[in-house]
């Protein structure tokens, strides 16, 4: 059968990344696998590392890059945002603080669901609202899980350290204190995908005042079940 679409350069594309899709590969195991010639197949390998759509791995062999990773997450948002109402309703009312939910996107994170504490003093961030990637118990979350590159390109200037992130892993949610502004105070909770990846954080954020200086000790496990239940809902939907 002919998979060409008739635009060469998207087909060839195709190829290097269908033929990465059985793991690590090198020039040599991608040019006889796509058929293309030697230049071309590393012309294109360079140009989708550029777009992050390939990686090269320690031995220097191609791999699928992350980009791809945090497509196949965007494609699955929709199932997100449907489960993400109720859960947040809930986490809102039983902490009395706003809750949201962040995806990553690129050097951003993007709040793609909330729910606003309804009166009194509150931190109010709307959906589509693009917050930084280097300050907030979100970003830390968002970011603890990342591989080892990535983790130490994320952590540059940013106002979290190493040893944060792992007290993050270790306990399964981030906590935060004027980070990303002064007096608000936060916790987060990872929401992973059916693959057991990180693909998006739960959070409740507010004022110090009220969440104290430990608003994990406060809030952590409730935040940390809407992270569960968010968690279900996605893998429930991909069976």
């Amino acid at each position: 059968m002919d998979n060409s679409s008739g635009v060469g350069v998207i087909d060839k594309a195709a190829h290097v990344l269908d033929a990465l899709e059985a793991g690590p590969t090198t020039l040599a195991q991608l040019v006889a696998a796509t058929g293309l010639a030697r230049p071309t197949v590393h012309r294109l390998a360079l140009a989708l590392i550029h777009h992050r759509l390939v990686s090269r791995d320690i031995q220097g062999r191609f791999v699928l890059g992350s980009r791809l990773v945090e497509l196949a997450s965007a494609a699955g948002e929709d199932r997100l945002i449907a489960s993400a109402g109720p859960v947040l309703m809930q986490l809102r009312d039983a902490t009395g603080e706003s809750s949201q939910i962040f995806r990553r996107q690129g050097e951003w994170r993007i709040c793609v669901a909330s729910a606003e504490r309804p009166i009194g003093l509150r931190d109010t961030i709307p959906v589509g609202t693009k917050l930084s990637m280097k300050a907030g118990s979100a970003a830390q979350v968002l970011l603890a899980w990342e591989d080892h590159d990535r983790l130490l390109e994320g952590l540059q200037a940013a106002r979290f350290t190493p040893t944060v992130l792992a007290g993050v892993r270790r306990r399964g949610w981030g906590q935060s204190l004027g980070e990303r502004e002064p007096g608000v105070a936060s916790v987060s909770a990872p929401v992973r995908g059916p693959s057991g990846r990180v693909i998006a954080a739960v959070s409740i954020s507010g004022p110090i005042e009220r969440l104290t200086r430990q608003p994990g000790r406060l809030h952590a496990e409730v935040v940390c079940n809407a992270a569960r239940l968010l968690t279900e809902a996605l893998r429930k939907s991909n069976d």
